[in-house]
């Protein structure tokens, strides 16, 4: 690492659905992070940081140690790793549980698992949890294809990272017992306090702006002078809409952000009122 200049070394998974979502993320803040091939880095100089392409298990682990300022992971990731590092922003994707699972047809409640083989890729979480529980199990560590291991007679009951559950139907087994770990996407750091500095404050800020953006759509609409009180009412705005003349005085054009799981029923009750000319836009980002 010490070939790298002096900005602010940030850690992304070089694979997976957390690589696109990051990167994706990281885009639409302004940052070059796009990789053509498999560059191990990526430098943008216009912001100051490296963005330096790592397995998303050992990202916690080179922040860790200091060697990275920052990195975008999994919460499961990060904890199982065991390294010293903190949550200092929630990224909103990449959710999912982490869970016990065994055959349906056996219908198995977790303390039944005591005495049997349990296959994970992630034998830390899953210690903590059988300590936690005073169950004796062993613990059979495999890279992935879990939900297989059962099947070839490897293990007894699987302990998973699970999105929509799909995969785990397909082979035959059911979530047994409550999730034992709710994960995202994250930004870690050594400690909290990482969120303070300047260059890492600027970074969230941007993430926060975009994350926020997706919650909501710009309307822009025409409505009669006499109705804009009612208009006003259905579309506030943050703090209130922008209003402007139009070449008929007796017009006036709203422009407001709303909520955008509402904007349909917005339009709906714009256009109940009179509203007219109603267009419904996206927005890359935002500061609110």
């Amino acid at each position: 690492m010490n070939d790298f200049s002096g900005n602010l070394k940030l850690a992304l998974p070089n694979k997976g659905a957390l690589s696109e979502g990051a990167v994706n993320l990281l885009s639409k803040a302004g940052y070059r992070c796009k990789r053509s091939g498999r560059e191990l880095v990526i430098q943008d100089a216009e912001n100051k940081i490296d963005f330096v392409f790592l397995r998303p298990r050992d990202i916690a682990l080179y922040v860790g140690s200091g060697i990275i300022d920052i990195g975008i992971t999994g919460i499961d990731l990060a904890l199982d790793s065991g390294a010293e590092v903190e949550t200092i922003f929630e990224l909103g994707f990449g959710r999912s549980r982490f869970c016990f699972a065994a055959p349906k047809e056996q219908k198995l409640t977790v303390e039944q698992f005591n005495g049997k083989r349990i296959a994970t890729s992630y034998p830390s979480l899953l210690k903590a949890e059988l300590a936690k529980r005073n169950l004796d199990c062993k613990v059979v560590k495999l890279d992935g294809a879990v939900e297989i291991s059962i099947a070839l007679g490897v293990a007894d009951a699987i302990a998973d990272v699970v999105e929509s559950g799909a995969t785990m139907k397909e082979a035959g087994l059911e979530i047994v017992g409550e999730p034992m770990l709710h994960s995202q996407a994250v930004v870690i750091g050594r400690c909290k306090c990482d969120a303070e500095r300047p260059e890492v404050a600027r970074l969230i800020a941007r993430l926060r702006g975009v994350i926020r953006a997706a919650e909501y759509v710009m309307v822009e609409y025409d409505i009669e002078r006499s109705k804009v009180e009612e208009a006003c009412r259905i579309t506030p705005g943050i703090e209130a809409p922008t209003i402007a003349p139009l070449a008929n005085p007796d017009w006036v054009a709203v422009k407001s952000m709303v909520k955008r799981k509402e904007c349909n029923a917005v339009m709906d009750e714009l256009y109940r009122i009179g509203g007219r000319g109603i267009i419904v836009m996206e927005i890359s980002a935002c500061r609110l």
